[in-house]
């Protein structure tokens, strides 16, 4: 099975092309390309806390070391650390 991105799970349609782009803008997670390939992710679909701009909860949240505590606590974030397992990589 191919291991999902952020906006695949999430959900939230800011993607490129995603269904809340007009009213939310672009994610900046969907169009980081020097997080591509991160936790085998597209662009930064798999190590979305990392990136500032991102989504939680409906709120735009900030850079890394504001944000890293609570990213921690996400589901995704938790997923996405079980399934790389030794490969897991929480920086870029």
């Amino acid at each position: 099975m191919a291991k999902k991105n952020c906006w695949e799970v999430k959900l939230c349609g800011r993607e490129q092309g995603g269904k809340k782009v007009s009213e939310l803008g672009v994610c900046p997670a969907s169009n980081t390309v020097k997080a591509d390939g991160v936790n085998n992710g597209k662009n930064g679909g798999r190590a979305c806390w990392v990136i500032a701009g991102t989504l939680c909860e409906g709120k735009v949240q900030g850079i890394f070391s504001f944000k890293n505590v609570t990213c921690k606590e996400c589901d995704f974030y938790k997923q996405v650390k079980d399934e790389e397992g030794e490969d897991f990589k929480e920086t870029i």
